[in-house]
């Protein structure tokens, strides 16, 4: 299967083609994919090289002009370094644009911390109206990435990984969806987290919400769930642990209610590994999450099967 970053030059290529605000920027990461798109439109796919900052600050002065800036490098060089200029030259102008990750969190063990973001959706809850997209799969991102371009002038980002799901679900940018409903609690699985949780909750008596898109965080899906399932939640997301519980406890706050963030945790790993060793150190392999979650059900009083 290819992985959701496959599927962006040749989206991106079509849209390019498709509309004449869109605008492709890069810093040398993914350009190679981008060459026919280039010589078809050369004023709109523009690389300037290992300047991140720039890369922000030309994405949103293109934006200024009235074309639709999608702005494309690792997540640690599109939020973390660049954060100023995300922060001034997009959120202060009030210009939008596309910023289009990937690498999420660890996708590439060997290169090292520099290049892991599990802060990335933290850090970009401290600036207004931004959506965040997370897709599982594919499809979705496929799909994700052509509502974000379509979006007005918005700001999104997409957050591309090659963690997936076996199988991509419809995705309408907005809304969570129930994927099993129980009566012992909600578990929410974000992006290409759901198939471990599925696993991991496989016969306990919990309603499974699936999220690709976390901002806005739809709290109105949550607070039906709750009503059948009660209100012991634990949100399993593929980045920062917590990162949504602060928006989970507001869709909640005018009644008693547990919440447990799952996630990658603070301590930073110093070891290269795999994906798959990464996943397991964090706790996010399917065994580990249904100790976890288990436990955390277990300890409210409910009875579980």
């Amino acid at each position: 299967m290819d992985t959701m970053r496959d599927r962006f030059a040749p989206v991106m290529t079509r849209l390019l083609d498709e509309d004449p605000r869109v605008a492709v920027v890069l810093a040398e990461i993914g350009k190679d994919g981008f060459t026919e798109a280039r010589r078809r439109h050369p004023d709109r796919v523009i690389n300037i090289g290992i300047r991140e900052q720039l890369l922000v600050g030309a994405g949103a002065g293109l934006a200024l002009t009235g074309l639709r800036p999608v702005v494309h490098t690792f997540a640690s060089f599109l939020v973390e370094r660049p954060f100023e200029q995300v922060k001034l030259d997009l959120g202060h102008q009030d210009v939008g644009a596309v910023l289009v990750s990937a690498a999420a969190s660890f996708d590439w063990p060997a290169g090292g911390f520099t290049h892991m973001a599990p802060g990335d959706v933290a850090l970009l809850d401290t600036l207004d109206g931004w959506t965040v997209h997370v897709p599982g799969h594919p499809d979705e991102a496929e799909e994700l990435l052509r509502q974000a371009v379509a979006a007005g002038d918005d700001k999104v980002y997409v957050r591309l990984s090659v963690q997936s799901n076996a199988q991509g679900l419809p995705v309408d940018g907005a809304r969570f969806r129930t994927v099993r409903e129980g009566r012992a609690g909600v578990v929410v699985a974000v992006g290409p987290m759901l198939d471990a949780v599925l696993a991991a909750t496989e016969g306990l008596d919990v309603t499974v919400l699936y999220a690709a898109t976390v901002r806005p965080f739809d709290g109105q899906a949550l607070r039906r769930a709750t009503e059948a399932a009660g209100t012991d939640v634990v949100l399993v997301e593929p980045y920062l642990a917590g990162t949504s519980t602060a928006a989970a406890g507001d869709a909640l706050a005018d009644v008693p209610h547990r919440v447990l963030g799952l996630g990658v945790r603070r301590r930073e790993l110093r070891r290269y590994g795999t994906v798959d060793e990464h996943l397991t150190a964090h706790g996010l392999d399917a065994g580990s999450l249904r100790e976890r979650i288990g436990g955390f059900l277990s300890a409210s009083g409910r009875p579980r099967p």
